[in-house]
């Protein structure tokens, strides 16, 4: 627990909830709930064995923050607790609630313990990604890990997901092995392009099974330049190869030519490549502190990529 001012504002709250959740516990020293509520909220910290911290402010002594809290949430009594997440203001609850029902708030927010044992799996996984001197195999074995343990893990997933589909490129079996991890997760490729993109990437690499060779198609090409079926097989070749500008290439020669070939299969495929190159944003950058309270971070954003760039605009002109 610690004590929350107008000076560590932005260090122990801001940029904690960070790391991990932190609840704000507003209070005054005259205010009979909050005595009340002060202990369970000690003891549910405890209880929760660090999966978030607990902070508490004073609303005599710091009325600046209190007032923009409570202005923010139309709030105008105490106690009044906010949980921070992310570096951000995200939920709160007001008066001395019993401890069943703070439970039920906690667990709105907080990870439960097989969640962080599975995003310490994902972060040691890409550590060793990262590394450059990693054993492909143990990061597998991390991710696997971390998928069983928390199914609900999307990172996880998707991670575990594009070292298969890597992998396949010398392992044709981990082609099987992708689509089994996928399917329990299928349905979201309907609504998150992160999963329609590992969706056309295996699709891809199944069809690559039993699609002739390069020298084939290229020859079929060559007889008909609209042979579209041959084109489309030879733009998913260079996908799974990881050939994947070359790929997008040949995708555009099909959307030039028939933008709605095969329910936009061309388009679809195209777009899943560009999401796969994309790399995710970056943390919000850290806010310097002012003469007033500020409450939000700088808002983070993806640097640019002039390769990325490049081919969004030559889909965008073949489209329209």
């Amino acid at each position: 627990m610690i004590d929350i001012t107008i000076e560590n504002f932005q260090t122990e709250l801001i940029e904690a909830s960070r790391q991990q959740p932190v609840l704000l516990d507003i209070w005054a020293p005259w205010c009979g709930p909050c005595k009340a509520l002060g202990p369970v909220l000690e003891k549910l910290e405890a209880a929760y064995g660090g999966r978030f911290l607990l902070a508490k402010l004073n609303s005599d002594e710091q009325p600046e923050i209190a007032g923009q809290l409570s202005q923010a949430f139309g709030v105008r009594s105490i106690p009044f607790c906010v949980m921070f997440s992310g570096g951000q203001p995200v939920d709160g609850f007001v008066g001395a609630l019993p401890e069943a029902q703070v439970r039920e708030f906690l667990d709105k927010h907080v990870p439960s313990e097989e969640a962080l044992d599975a995003e310490a799996e994902v972060e040691e996984a890409e550590a060793l990604l990262a590394s450059g001197e990693h054993d492909i195999e143990a990061v597998l074995v991390k991710l696997q890990e971390a998928v069983a343990i928390d199914p609900s893990n999307d990172v996880a997933r998707l991670d575990y997901l594009k070292v298969l589909l890597g992998l396949a490129r010398t392992e044709p079996a981990r082609v099987a092995q992708a689509r089994a991890a996928f399917e329990p997760v299928s349905v979201k490729a309907m609504t998150d392009g992160r999963f329609a993109a590992i969706q056309r990437w295996i699709e891809a690499a199944e069809a690559v099974q039993q699609a002739p060779d390069l020298a084939t198609l290229d020859a079929a090409i060559a007889a008909n330049k609209r042979d579209f079926a041959a084109r489309f097989l030879r733009a998913q070749q260079l996908f799974v190869a990881g050939q994947l500008t070359d790929a997008m290439d040949e995708l555009l020669e099909i959307i030039m030519r028939d933008k709605a070939w095969q329910d936009e299969a061309a388009r679809k495929t195209y777009v899943a490549i560009l999401e796969l190159m994309t790399k995710p944003a970056p943390k919000a950058a850290d806010t310097a502190p002012g003469s007033t309270l500020e409450i939000a971070g700088k808002a983070a954003v993806a640097p640019s990529d002039p390769v990325l760039d490049q081919y969004r605009r030559k889909l965008s002109m073949a489209l329209f």
